[in-house]
């Protein structure tokens, strides 16, 4: 079997991320766009960024899941949780160039594709197409960011369960509920409880 040429995957991956956020670029810009892309294949328990570290990349997963997470009064809060085709940001550090407080983990064996912050920017300076590649992809993280603050303020935790396994079932199916729980902010029980309950009444 022929080996995988590592240009070729990375315009793939790059091809992929321009279909995801339904933006096309030209053969020189996916060219360029693919020749920044940092592969990485890392197992369980590998920390993209760490607290205190800036974040100065976005990362792609292309296989695997990654858990945002921050520390408050010695307990893991659950900030996000990705998976394949989700971009990873810690959009605070990464934005204003600051140490994170975020830490971004995979809790999978993962394949991601680092996106240099610079190297993204100096792309965009040259190139209007990747500048509507970066819009999309900081427009989808903020939409994201704001959807999940209106569902924690106005929906119960069984409301909130039954929208994340209709909407991201990949998040209830693989990853540890004790995550699951914090992501939904409620207790352990809580979610057991309301599980019990889904399954009872058949809701798919």
């Amino acid at each position: 079997m022929a080996a995988i040429n590592l240009n070729d995957k990375r315009r793939d991956v790059a091809r992929d991320i321009c279909r995801i956020y339904d933006v096309t670029l030209s053969v020189e810009a996916l060219h360029a766009f693919a020749n920044i892309l940092v592969p990485m294949k890392v197992l369980r328990g590998h920390k993209l960024v760490d607290e205190g570290d800036e974040c100065n990349s976005m990362f792609y997963v292309e296989r695997g899941m990654v858990l945002q997470y921050y520390k408050k009064n010695n307990t893991t809060v659950t900030e996000h949780i990705s998976h394949e085709g989700d971009m990873v940001i810690c959009i605070e550090s990464y934005f204003l160039r600051e140490p994170s407080r975020i830490v971004a983990s995979t809790i999978e064996p993962s394949v991601v594709y680092g996106i240099p912050r610079d190297a993204m920017e100096t792309l965009a300076s040259h190139t209007f197409e990747v500048c509507k590649l970066i819009f999309a992809i900081y427009q989808r993280s903020l939409i994201i960011s704001q959807r999940k603050a209106d569902v924690l303020r106005f929906e119960t935790a069984k409301e909130r369960y039954i929208r994340t396994m209709r909407e991201n079932p990949e998040i209830i199916r693989r990853a540890p509920l004790h995550n699951v729980a914090s992501f939904l902010q409620m207790t352990p029980e809580t979610l057991s409880r309301v599980r019990a309950q889904v399954t009872e009444e058949g809701i798919k």
